[in-house]
Formats: structure tokens, sequence, C-alpha cells
């Protein structure tokens, strides 16, 4: 089978396992698979997009993944295929059905010195499977799931003539939910409350509506409606935390060590619902046989209360204490969460400015959901650009795109705003809480006063890079903002495509308001 034989068949296989999005690094040795998803996306089979950095590439496919159809990511042999390794683990620690598509050199050329070869099988590690497709195939279906199609390519690497191909009718992708659990109902009577982490969905907040107990849904959760409660995370180092009896998890929790305390807690029983997740903490894995909609009674009314009233008064508290701050990427945070209309999307990075939105974003009204997303799986700053261009050009509903991040997780993927005159390129407001530097330390114990000596050399690490001369050489519209009322105002005009709005903030007293946060209590 000639490579253009074998990549036209890869090409047909992608289609069929329900990928309609292609992205595309360049490179010599996967030519016969760039001129066949070319063809491809002339007949309609899917759309392509291409990129200069696989990095970049890898990380788009994800944010396409996330919210609109299965993407596939293609490269060439040799680093290429190392520079995808950060979004293939978030893709696998956050579940998303990625599919990665390398180009290598004949089994013949491999353990010896043959220019851009390596050994690309396995290259993943025991996490991800290869398929190694030899040069003369066949190409068998593709999975469901995360996969690693390595394709074997030998000479010659351009087509004879142009591919017409046919129509082709696509698969409908699903998502599994899987793992053992036992079917359950839960009684009421012990004191409970239900975690929504990354990626839970709305039935953590049907579930705690119904059963009228309290809500504590990280932002990404799909379930920060209705009851949630704003300030959950201060809530839990106080005593109404311990009094917690039991807790029903939803998703994926990751932002905070209160949450991560009262799951581990001996004395607290948890029951896991989504038992797709390996956690480190005991649970008990529950398939909830109950309909939400069709519960007779609640649990007793006043410990949803006792949560409540204390929620209303620590965010009262946390207000204030914000707004007496000066301008700070807490008001960052707080800007971008109102002008996140209904139907909106909001990808977040990671760091401080998904913690920041935590405690600034509202419990927005029942039937209003926002799509709020963010790279939790392995929570790193990589791709988070890519992530946000790739996750707004997914979305069939054209409402309002944002996206929230640090300047250093800026700086990390600065090549997501390098884009081609033809490629596709979505309305899209990037918000960047710009403190010159990683001020997430500041709060935690590197950021302590014995270590003040050493911090801004090794964990602060300002950089001086002026944002809007790096957005001018991308051709990207960028505005400066220093005050809460001009961000209003910036975030109230978008310009359309994509633009930064740079949000210039002080870390000097970060440590200070975190303590003075966390100590808040309610009255």
């Amino acid at each position: 089978m000639s490579a253009t034989d074998t990549a036209r068949s890869v090409i047909t296989a992608l289609v069929a396992a329900g990928v309609r999005e292609v992205v595309l690094a360049p490179g010599s040795r996967n030519a016969p698979l760039a001129f066949a998803a070319y063809d491809a996306a002339e007949a309609g089979w899917f759309r392509l997009h291409t990129r200069i950095d696989e990095r970049t590439a890898g990380f788009l496919a994800l944010g396409l993944t996330k919210t609109g159809s299965r993407a596939a990511v293609v490269c060439t042999s040799g680093t290429a295929v190392a520079n995808l390794h950060p979004a293939v683990l978030e893709a696998h620690h956050a579940h998303v059905p990625l599919v990665v598509v390398t180009a290598d050199r004949p089994a013949r050329l491999r353990g010896t010195d043959a220019n851009q070869t390596t050994d690309q099988v396995g290259v993943f590690g025991r996490l991800v499977a290869t398929t190694d497709l030899d040069v003369d195939g066949p190409v068998e279906p593709i999975g469901r799931g995360l996969l690693h199609l390595n394709v074997q390519l030998d000479d010659p690497l351009v087509p004879p003539d142009r591919w017409q191909p046919g129509e082709l009718r696509r698969k409908t992708s699903h998502r599994f939910r899987s793992g053992p659990a036992s079917s359950f109902m839960l009684p009421l009577g012990p004191r409970t409350v239900v975690v929504a982490g990354d990626d839970a969905g709305p039935e953590a907040r049907a579930l705690a509506r119904s059963a009228g107990w309290p809500l504590l849904a990280e932002p990404t959760s799909g379930a920060r409606t209705g009851p949630a409660l704003r300030t959950y995370r201060l809530l839990l180092s106080t005593e109404l935390a311990d009094q917690v009896e039991r807790v029903v998890l939803f998703g994926h929790p990751t932002l905070s060590r209160p949450v991560q305390r009262l799951l581990s807690r001996p004395d607290v029983a948890v029951f896991d619902a989504a038992p797709s997740w390996t956690r480190p903490y005991a649970v008990t894995p529950v398939d909830l046989d109950v309909d939400v909609d069709d519960l007779d009674e609640v649990d007793d009314p006043t410990w949803l209360a006792a949560w409540q009233a204390a929620d209303a008064s620590v965010s009262r508290q946390l207000d204030r204490l914000v707004d007496e701050a000066g301008f700070t990427a807490y008001h960052v945070a707080d800007a971008v969460a109102r002008a996140l209309p209904r139907q909106g999307l909001l990808v977040v990075g990671a760091s401080n400015p998904i913690r920041d939105l935590d405690l600034m974003a509202p419990s927005y009204e029942i039937g209003s959901r926002r799509k709020v997303i963010a790279n939790r799986g392995l929570s790193g700053i990589d791709g988070t650009i890519s992530t946000a261009v790739g996750a707004a050009l997914g979305r069939e509903t054209q409402v309002r795109n944002l996206a929230l991040m640090g300047d250093v997780t800026f700086l990390h993927d600065a090549n997501g705003l390098v884009l081609g005159p033809d490629e596709p390129r979505p309305d899209l407001t990037i918000v960047v809480a710009n403190d010159d530097g990683g001020s997430i330390f500041a709060t935690l114990e590197q950021g302590a006063e014995q270590y003040a000596h050493a911090y801004e050399r090794l964990f602060g690490t300002p950089h001086h890079v002026g944002l809007a001369a790096l957005c001018q050489a991308t051709r990207t519209p960028h505005w400066r903002i220093d005050s809460a009322a001009e961000l209003d105002h910036a975030l109230a005009s978008p310009n359309g495509g994509i633009e930064v709005v740079e949000a210039v903030v002080d870390r000097s007293r970060r440590r200070e308001l975190d303590l003075a946060i966390r100590a808040l209590r309610p009255d």
C-alpha cells in the first residue's frame, strides 16, 4: 500500500469515528496525511486547521473536542511527537477522547541513525495505547476514547493526483461513564453536602436542590447555578464543615485543599456518583437510582439554611475586603464573571485565575447556564490560549467567548496567537490578569516571610514582557487596563475576532490579602 493510499485510509477511518476537526502541524513525513486531510476538508468531511507549533496544535485539538466534535491532531515524526505530550496527558486525565496521529519512518529504519527517526511506539507511556500502522496496512476502525495512531509512511510522500472523497456517513461519538457502581438510593438524614468538581454536570445541582443539601460547586463543574454556595472554600474552615457526615461527589474536584481535606476525613462517608475517576481517598461508587424531580421531601431545612446564611455573610465581607484592596486579580475575575452572558463560554487558566473566579463568580440563576471550562486534568498552564481558541471554534452556539488567565500562562502559550491568514478564527476576548510573575506561590508555603530572600528569583519570576508589543507582532488587538471601570468598559465593547485585554494588577500584597480572605468567618 502506498503512503498516499495509507493516508487516505487513515483520514477515512477518522471521519468514520466521528472526527469533524483535524489540526495539522506541517512536516515532510506527514505530507501524505496532510494532502489527504486537505482534500477531505475541501470535500466537506471536516474542518481543517494548521499550526506551526505541535504543542499549540495539540491543545487546539483538545479545546475543539471539549466543546464540539471529536478532533484529531496530526504531526510529523521525531521531536514533533514529543511536543504533543502535554496535551495528551491533559486529555488522558480529563477523559477527553482526542485522536493523535503521528507520522513515522518505516519500521526497518528504527534503531538506526536515520534522520528524524526515533521509537514513537508507546512514546506517551502506558497511559495511552499506540496502534502502530505498518506501511502495508490495513487501517482498522478507530475506537472510542483517547488513542494514538502511529502511521509508518514510506516514499514517495506526495500524491500522484488529487483525491475526490465521496459522501461519507459520520458516526456520532458519545462519552460513556464507566466504572464499578452499585444502584443506590441515598436516604435523607445524615448531614450531607454535594461536591461538584470539574465536569460534574447539572445532575449535582439537581440533586442538591431536590434534597435540600448545600452545593459546593467549582466554576467548571457545570453546576454553579441555583443553590451553589459562592464561598464554600472559606466555609470549609468553619464549624459547619466539622458537622458534615456525608458527601455526594460528582466530577473531578481539584481547586482547594479544604475540599480535599473534607473528602479525606475518616468520619465522612463519600459516595462517588462519578466512578470513572480514580480517587486518592476512600469512596463508595454509586449509581444514584433517584429521580430528583420526583422527590416528595427534602432534608432538614435548617442544615441548608445555616450554610446559606454563612455564605451570605462571608460573601459580604469578602466584597468589602476586595473593594478596599485596590485593583486586584479578584476584580478581574469578578468583571469577567459578570460579563459572561447566558450560554456564553469562559475558558479559565490554571493557578490563581481559576481560584479567583471560584471566590468571585456568583451562583447563576437556574436556566441560565454558562459554559465554563478549564484544563483541570493535570491543572497545568500549558496551551491555555490554544485550548480557548479551540473551545470557541468548537461551539455551534456563538454567544460570547471569553478566556481568563494570568500573564505567565499567557506567555507560556503565546504561539497560540500565531494563526495563518486562511485559518478559522473565533470571536474571543482573552483577559490577562498581569501581575508580572507567578503570584500563586505567594499564597502557598513558598511565599512565607522566611523565604522572602529567594522568593522573587525562584517563584515570583518577574519577566517585564510588554504584552502590547507581543500582540502587535501577531496583529492581535490589545487593550491595556488599569482600573475596574476601564475593564468593565472594555468587556462591554468587544471588537470581534481574537483580542487581548491586559488588566495590570499589583501582586505585592497578594499574600496579605489572601490571608485576610482565608480568615473571614460568618457574622
